[in-house]
């Protein structure tokens, strides 16, 4: 089956740095379009950045300047460079895969957690 592993989250301090990697497994990975989401307590889940299968990227307002989403379509894996983090940009963040065409092929990853505190 299709498994999305996110890793590299933690604990970092403001104005710190953490790249996020997405690893897929199981699937066509320059097929889908992927992105990176983010759930922080009490709130629903927003999209930070999406990436299509041709490689447009596109970004949530507050992460702006800040974060830069690429991928390697040889290793199956997407990323996110999360500079200059804020306290707010504390949250659970999600990988998630998208078939570029087939729109019910969708996958997500179990998470990783990303904490900005001094």
């Amino acid at each position: 089956q299709v498994q999305l592993v996110e890793s590299g989250g933690g604990l970092v301090q403001p104005g710190g740095s953490l790249r996020l990697s997405c690893a897929a497994s199981r699937i066509i990975f320059s097929a889908y379009n992927m992105g990176w989401y983010r759930q922080a307590p009490g709130k629903q889940r927003d999209l930070v950045a999406g990436i299509s299968s041709g490689g447009i990227t596109n970004y949530a307002d507050s992460v702006k300047g800040r974060f830069t989403i690429s991928r390697d379509n040889n290793k199956n894996t997407v990323y996110l460079q999360m500079d200059s983090l804020k306290p707010e940009d504390t949250a659970i963040y999600y990988c998630n895969a998208r078939h570029r065409l087939l729109g019910t092929q969708n996958y997500w990853g179990q998470g990783t957690q990303v904490i900005v505190s001094s």
